[in-house]
């Protein structure tokens, strides 16, 4: 595919002020997450009920966010669906905050998923920031700024439940959220998008079968599978059946979500100038692997917060390289409805990771939540190694054809 397009200057003022208004829209989302599972303990729920209310963040995503691709291509926009995320967010947060039920917290985790969906204008807009040879150091920057957001918001979580109880970090994430949608009118959308000529829908065909975002889409549902059932899901409650407190948490999430923030920096600007994009993608499956299934071994904290440290550097190595990877070879007009269809994919993860560490928690034992992840990340680790050889003996081949 052609991927030539011209990149309006953008100065360094939208740069800075589209950061917080990412930070902010993460933040209102993982401000509670350290605690959900427990907060959903607390309210009741058996633990496959937890796992399918903790997941149907993804459910919304898996719906949503291929459609909101084509749209926002068709009409050549992203600023608006940056606003409804946040708008969303904070119904999200407020719904939280206003009502104590099952019932309600599954509708609350669902906008939540809408507002996630969004997630498709916000990497599509910032990376038209960046010339199209820069997508990966783009989504290595974006994918940063989002790890720092989770970071502060989930290290808050645990000290903020332990001194004004289980509503103030829903409380928090809301008002931060208005501030989001005000600053949100004020996003800088590069020129050139609107100027775009409008896809078609054959073209939008042509991005369907394009092989390569399949391929890192099914990837990323893998990685995410296992994010969401560790550090997002039941790592925490591990830590706390060993030990761990609900203020001591911060410890817990600063050990996997620093080198989870600082890998993608790593990647994006030192890795990939020295080692193949799947041979990257290998070592953080492998990684993945081994520091999930290791988890119901452990029986120290200090030894689980090193084995996160490690886990969380090898998933940070994975997401942001395979998003970047989703849409470095699809032009400019056409990458919300690539995006749009790696991130609707992925949230199969998101979903499906969750439910099934719930159920078998529930039907067997918690340990087992555990080597599900670690089986996961095998699966991800085998096919780096087949599509990587794939995609190398292509490489040969068209080297061949050129003599």
């Amino acid at each position: 595919m052609n991927t030539n397009h011209s990149t309006q200057k953008i100065s360094s003022y939208y740069h800075l002020f589209f950061v917080v208004i990412t930070f902010i829209y993460w933040f209102s989302l993982y401000i509670y997450v350290p605690i959900f599972v427990e907060y959903l303990d607390y309210l009741g729920g058996a633990y496959t009920l937890i796992g399918f209310i903790a997941g149907s963040y993804g459910i919304m995503q898996i719906l949503l966010r291929f459609p909101l691709g084509i749209i926002s291509d068709k009409m050549q926009i992203r600023k608006p669906f940056i606003i409804v995320g946040l708008v969303t967010g904070v119904i999200s947060c407020f719904g939280f905050a206003l009502t104590e039920s099952l019932s309600f917290a599954f509708a609350s985790r669902v906008i939540s998923g809408v507002t996630a969906s969004m997630w498709v204008a916000f990497t599509v807009l910032y990376a038209s920031y960046f010339r199209a040879e820069e997508t990966t150091k783009a989504m290595g920057n974006i994918q940063f700024v989002t790890v720092a957001s989770q970071l502060i918001s989930m290290g808050l979580s645990g000290y903020l439940v332990s001194e004004w109880g289980w509503k103030t970090p829903f409380w928090l994430g809301g008002i931060l959220g208005c501030i989001g949608i005000v600053m949100s009118f004020w996003v800088k959308e590069v020129g050139n998008q609107t100027s775009n000529r409008k896809i078609e829908y054959k073209e939008l065909r042509d991005v369907i079968k394009e092989p390569l975002v399949i391929k890192v889409a099914l990837l990323s549902a893998l990685a995410n599978g296992v994010l969401f059932i560790t550090m997002f899901g039941f790592t925490p409650t591990y830590a706390l059946n060993i030990g761990a407190t609900k203020e001591s948490l911060i410890v817990l999430v600063f050990s996997f979500m620093i080198p989870h923030a600082v890998a993608p920096i790593i990647t994006g600007r030192y890795l990939l100038n020295r080692f193949n994009k799947w041979s990257i993608l290998l070592v953080g499956f492998l990684g993945t692997f081994l520091f999930s299934a290791v988890i119901p071994f452990i029986t120290k904290l200090e030894i689980l917060y090193v084995t996160q440290m490690l886990n969380g550097y090898a998933q940070g190595m994975t997401i942001p390289l395979l998003m970047g990877m989703a849409i470095q070879t699809i032009p400019l007009n056409k990458r919300a409805t690539a995006m749009g269809l790696f991130q609707a994919i992925y949230a199969i993860g998101i979903f499906v990771g969750p439910f099934a560490a719930g159920a078998v928690s529930q039907n067997i034992n918690f340990a087992t939540v555990f080597y599900l992840a670690g089986a996961i990340g095998l699966l991800g680790l085998a096919l780096s190694i087949v599509w990587g050889r794939e995609k190398s003996a292509h490489t040969v081949s068209l080297k061949q054809k050129s003599m």
